[in-house]
């Protein structure tokens, strides 16, 4: 029975992870309980804004491909997925050679779950000279949402032949590890990106996730509190208990998601 909840859990898990959206030059995350309603509340303001600013900009001169990035990105960090990728995809049209909007407009399909097209449009965008270490990690979060993790490790890997230790990476090959059940290894490769020194909450919260699969819920709620207020880290500890204990329930989808975990895809 711990098996099938385990496999279970790590397929909800996946539908959390994979949800998550790319805003601004952070890494990507989707932390339910992690913001406070206040600064939740704030930083949507701050999304319409820049939406209302970048999307002036880019009705005055439709036609000037930072003015088309621009907006695309205000729209993605505002959840305006379908607006982003139309936006960008009419840039990419006109300037096709641009890599910065290939770029943005892989992510906008990744955001809108066209994953191979985004997968097919983001290795248009890359150097062949020069390739970006971000561009390779997105990749390989498409692929993991294929559910083709042999395929994604391989980015990752080549991403961190770039940025050898890079906390966001790292965390992304540690749960392709997850998803496809092998979570010694997922929790070998978290605690990595945990140990460097540079792990924000949200690969703190991977790996607390990982733990968390493996049963060992007093050190993942340890892991947990290290980012949150007590009151949400034990609320979170006690979801996954919760979806553990359940073993596979048919309307678990109904609760909501998990609460921790998300892959990070780098801006």
């Amino acid at each position: 029975m711990r098996q099938q909840s385990t496999r279970f859990l790590a397929s909800v898990a996946m539908t959390a992870i994979l949800a998550a959206s790319l805003v601004g030059c952070q890494t990507m995350s989707d932390i339910t309980g992690s913001i406070s309603p206040k600064s939740s509340a704030s930083a949507e303001t701050d999304s319409r804004q820049a939406v209302d600013v970048t999307g002036e900009r880019f009705r005055a001169d439709p036609k000037n491909a930072e003015a088309a990035l621009a907006y695309g990105q205000a729209l993605r960090a505002s959840g305006q997925r379908s607006q982003a990728a139309a936006v960008l995809e009419q840039a990419t049209i006109a300037h096709p050679g641009d890599k910065a909007l290939l770029a943005g407009y892989g992510r906008a399909l990744a955001d809108n779950g066209n994953f191979q097209q985004a997968f097919d449009v983001l290795n248009r965008a890359h150097s062949p000279d020069n390739p970006d270490w971000r561009l390779l990690s997105v990749q390989g979060t498409t692929l993991d949402q294929l559910g083709r993790h042999d395929e994604a490790r391989r980015y990752y890997e080549s991403a961190l032949k770039i940025v050898p230790d890079e906390p966001s990476v790292l965390s992304n090959l540690g749960l392709s590890y997850m998803l496809s059940k092998n979570l010694p290894k997922a929790e070998e490769v978290l605690r990595q990106a945990y140990a460097g020194g540079r792990a924000d909450a949200r690969v703190r919260q991977n790996l607390a996730l990982v733990i968390g699969l493996q049963g060992r819920f007093a050190e993942a709620e340890q892991i947990v509190r290290a980012d949150l207020p007590a009151e949400e880290a034990a609320a979170n500890v006690a979801y996954l208990k919760q979806m553990l204990n359940r073993k596979g329930d048919p309307h678990l989808g109904s609760a909501g998601k998990m609460p921790v975990a998300s892959l990070n895809r780098p801006e």
